[in-house]
């Protein structure tokens, strides 16, 4: 997922044309000569929605999961670390959910798996008057669902791989992450400071993270109505949704 700050689309990259309403042929499937080549090697980028969803599937604590799939990188926010997924120590360097017969954890699969042969880019600008997303078909030689018959439109595709939730919540994510970038959210502390491990743990740490508002007695302080307290008190998604509002409010005030 890309922020981008183009005001139309004659400000993209050359070689990233939208989308729109065009369709574009794709499918894949076990008899496709490629099957699986694309979880191989991966520089795979987790955003906290992948990880809520992926620890709940396989049953595993956000720390038990943190500590066996991931690890912690440099990515392209200067201020606040990424999350990649760590792959198999083999000499293919597998996903660690591939298995004989495809992907383990197809139904909770992260935000990009479920995108390609997308990918997806959202235009922030002021000048639009309000947020509007794109879509750019990928173009990697190794893949023949290329060369498949099937024709998507972005609709059908966003529909058929149950992209909606996963969008929204990443939108929410990359809007944290914009706050994240400006230098000033961390007030001198540098890297790994204390409200940059706080921010960490909120955002992908939701277990320890209810143990924290739980501790502090954090709901208790807001002005929160029923209904949604009492999803905040067992649901993991609401939870994360309340962490990225009140990190908002706690690092720039909004």
């Amino acid at each position: 997922m890309k922020n981008l700050i183009a005001a139309d689309q004659k400000q993209f990259p050359e070689h990233m044309r939208p989308l729109g309403s065009a369709t574009f042929p794709f499918r894949c499937h076990a008899g496709v000569a490629c099957f699986t080549r694309c979880c191989r090697q991966l520089e795979l980028y987790l955003y906290p929605y992948d990880i809520l969803r992926l620890k709940s599937r396989l049953g595993l604590s956000s720390e038990e999961f943190l500590n066996r799939y991931t690890g912690v990188v440099k990515g392209s926010n200067p201020c606040f670390p990424s999350v990649i997924m760590v792959m198999n120590d083999n000499a293919e360097k597998t996903c660690p959910f591939l298995g004989d017969s495809g992907c383990t954890v197809y139904q909770d699969r992260p935000s990009a798996c479920r995108t390609y042969p997308l990918e997806r880019a959202v235009d922030r600008s002021p000048a639009l008057g309000a947020e509007r997303e794109f879509y750019f078909l990928t173009n990697h030689d190794y893949c023949l669902g290329h060369g498949e018959e099937k024709a998507w439109t972005v609709k059908e595709w966003v529909r058929d791989q149950n992209l909606q939730m996963f969008n929204q919540m990443d939108d929410l994510w990359a809007e944290l992450d914009t706050l994240f970038a400006d230098p000033s959210t961390w007030q001198g502390e540098g890297s790994a400071g204390p409200r940059q491990l706080l921010a960490f743990m909120v955002c992908y740490n939701v277990d320890r993270f209810r143990q924290y508002v739980n501790d502090q007695r954090l709901l208790e302080k807001f002005r929160l109505d029923k209904s949604r307290r009492r999803l905040i008190e067992r649901d993991d998604q609401a939870l994360l949704l309340f962490g990225f509002d009140w990190l908002k409010q706690l690092l720039a005030g909004k």
